[in-house]
C-alpha cells in the first residue's frame, strides 16, 4: 500500500485555445481575477537579452509594503474605507499566515473583505459566513465575506456597527499584511499615510535576469493543443517542461545526474538562446496585465522566436485563487496559470490549482 508521500496528489489543469483578436477572447478576465500573485516569469526563445519594452514595465512595477500586526477592523475606518478601499485598486493579503491551519485575510480589489477562520475565532466574532468548502466531516474552518461596497455597510447603518463591535470589541483580529494598490493617488492620500501608527516598511519587486544556452525544446504550433499532429508537443508535456525550464531544472536525463531524471519531451529542437526574466513580490493582476500586452507587441516586428511564455504563481496560502472561488492548500497549495503567446496572436492558456479547489474559471 503506497504512504500519503508516495501518493501523487490529484491537480486540475485546465487548456484553452484562443485568440488575443477574438471577441470572445476572456484572457483579460482571467488575468484581472487572480488577485494575488508573487512571482511571474518571462520566457522569450532565441533572445539574449530582456527587450527594452519589457524592461521599462519591470522597472515600473508597483511597491509594496509590509504592515505589521494592523487590525482587520482599520480597514473598515470610515477614511481607510473612503479613501483607499472605495477608491478601488487595493489588495492586501495576510502575511505568512497558513490557510489550513491559521486565520487568513484577503482585501481583493472590488471591495470584497475575505475571513477564512478556524471554527473557534468564527463562533467567538459571531458574524454570518459559510463552513468551508475543503471541511472534513465536521465543519473545523469557515469563510466569511463582508462587501464593503455593498450600501448597507455604510458607515453608521446598523449593519456596520454590526461588524466594526465583532471586529473592533468583539474579537479584535491582526495580522501582518502585504498591501498595494494600483496607481495610487499619492497626493491625496497615499496608503503609507494609513500605517504611520503600525510598523511598515515600503518594498520593490526583485527582478531576475538570465540568458539561457542550448537549451532542448519541444516543437509547438499554436493550432495543435493536444499534439493532434506528430510535429507538435502534446500540451501537458510542454507545461511540465516550461515548468522545469523555468524552475531551472537540467531537461537532459543524464545518466551521471542523480537530482533530476527528466527529459524535454519529443519533438524537439534545441534552443541556442533564450531571455528569462522572473519578478517576485506582491504583484498586482495590472502589472501582470501590462506584461501580457508587451509581450504580445513583442511580435510586431519580425522575430526568430515563433512563441513566448508568461507564468503568474499566486500566493499557495490565499484564501482564494480566482476571483472570490475558496482555495484551499491540501498538498502543495497549487494556484497558478501560464500564458503561451504565438506570433500570429494565438495563445494557449494553462491554469492549474491543487486537490483543494474549484475548477479554474
Amino acid at each position: 500500500m503506497l504512504t500519503d508521500l508516495e501518493k501523487c496528489p490529484r491537480h486540475l489543469l485546465v487548456c484553452e485555445k484562443s485568440n488575443f483578436l477574438n471577441e470572445k477572447s476572456r484572457h483579460d478576465v482571467h488575468v484581472a481575477g487572480h488577485y494575488f500573485n508573487y512571482k511571474v516569469s518571462v520566457l522569450i526563445p532565441e533572445c539574449g537579452t530582456l527587450p527594452l519594452g519589457l524592461k521599462s514595465i519591470v522597472n515600473s512595477i508597483a511597491k509594496y509594503y509590509l504592515v505589521k500586526n494592523f487590525p482587520i477592523y482599520k480597514i473598515l475606518e470610515e477614511k481607510f474605507l473612503e479613501k483607499q478601499v472605495k477608491a478601488g485598486s487595493l489588495c492586501a493579503l495576510s502575511y505568512k499566515t497558513r490557510i489550513d491551519q491559521d486565520n487568513t485575510f484577503a482585501l481583493l480589489p472590488t471591495g470584497k473583505l475575505v475571513l477564512s477562520l478556524d471554527k473557534d475565532t468564527y463562533e467567538d466574532l459571531g458574524l454570518e459566513g459559510q463552513p468551508s468548502q475543503y471541511n472534513h466531516k465536521v465543519p473545523v474552518r469557515y469563510v466569511i465575506t463582508v462587501d464593503l461596497a455593498d450600501k448597507s455597510l455604510a458607515p453608521g447603518t446598523n449593519k456596520y456597527k454590526r461588524v466594526m463591535w465583532a471586529l473592533k470589541e468583539k474579537v479584535q483580529l491582526r495580522s501582518d499584511f502585504l498591501m498595494a494598490k494600483h496607481k495610487p493617488d499619492e497626493e491625496e492620500c497615499p496608503l503609507a499615510s494609513c500605517f504611520t501608527d503600525y510598523q511598515y516598511k515600503e518594498y520593490k519587486p526583485s527582478v531576475s535576469t538570465q540568458t539561457l544556452s542550448d537549451v532542448p525544446c519541444p516543437v509547438i504550433h499554436s493550432k495543435h493543443l493536444k499534439g493532434q499532429a506528430e510535429e507538435s508537443c502534446d500540451s501537458q508535456e510542454f507545461v511540465e517542461w516550461l515548468g522545469a525550464v523555468t524552475a531551472g531544472i537540467e531537461c537532459n536525463n543524464e545518466a551521471s545526474s542523480f537530482l533530476s531524471t527528466y527529459c524535454c519531451p519529443d519533438p524537439r529542437i534545441i534552443m541556442g538562446k533564450a531571455c528569462l526574466c522572473t519578478v517576485t513580490g506582491f504583484l498586482l493582476p495590472e502589472n501582470i496585465y501590462q506584461l501580457l500586452e508587451e509581450i504580445r507587441h513583442y511580435f510586431d516586428e519580425p522575430k526568430f522566436a515563433p512563441w513566448s511564455t508568461l507564468t503568474v504563481h499566486g500566493f499557495s496560502d490565499s484564501p482564494v485563487s480566482w476571483s472570490t472561488a475558496e482555495h484551499g492548500f491540501h498538498k502543495g497549495g497549487e494556484n497558478m496559470y501560464s500564458f503561451v503567446i504565438f506570433r500570429n496572436d494565438d495563445y494557449w492558456l494553462y491554469m492549474a490549482t491543487g486537490a483543494h479547489d474549484a475548477c479554474p474559471p
